[in-house]
């Protein structure tokens, strides 16, 4: 998820509007909303210091707003979080393991993303059972999509945008 969209994520959750977070960012009243339109459209990318800014207004991390480095535990985490808001992974315990797991309410069996892990899972049990070897999992995890079959075409971002727009209006009815 872009940062545009996460400071979105982020006003709306502190039911902020964007003139009211662009003035607490210090920003005249007049034009405050036009530098938070251009961030959340992400026509323009704040500064470390105003996304820092930002994070403290909304009471977060500034990692909970950028791209995370999944390099670091920080960053990891914080795309976990990303992926929680966005498609319902979640973390829970099965006796003493912790497991990831999509929340089938926000993430539909039979959806690609679905699909995709399905597939996933089914490589790493045929490797974990040797019926392909590391070499062949490793082949297909990294040239995934290509292979898949589960393969889909990745929509234009125009298209891609215009659909989260319209799932986001027909969630918030």
């Amino acid at each position: 998820m872009a940062i545009g969209e996460r400071i979105n994520f982020f006003r709306k959750r502190n039911n902020l509007t964007m003139n009211a977070l662009g003035q607490l960012l210090g920003f005249p009243a007049k034009g405050a909303d036009v530098r938070i339109v251009q961030y959340e459209n992400n026509s323009r990318k704040p500064k470390a210091d105003l996304t820092k800014a930002m994070a403290d207004v909304f009471g977060v991390a500034p990692e909970a707003l950028t791209v995370p480095d999944i390099d670091t535990y920080v960053g990891l985490m914080h795309t976990f979080f990303t992926l929680e808001d966005v498609y319902g992974l979640t973390v829970d315990r099965i006796d003493d393991t912790v497991c990831l797991h999509l929340d089938k309410a926000v993430t539909k069996p039979g959806s690609t993303l679905w699909s995709n892990l399905e597939e996933w899972c089914e490589m790493k049990d045929k490797y974990a059972h040797g019926r392909i070897t590391k070499e062949e999992y490793d082949e297909w995890r990294y040239r995934f999509p290509k292979g898949s079959t589960h393969y889909t075409s990745v929509p234009s971002q125009e298209l891609s945008d215009a659909l989260l727009d319209a799932m986001k209006e027909e969630k918030n009815k």
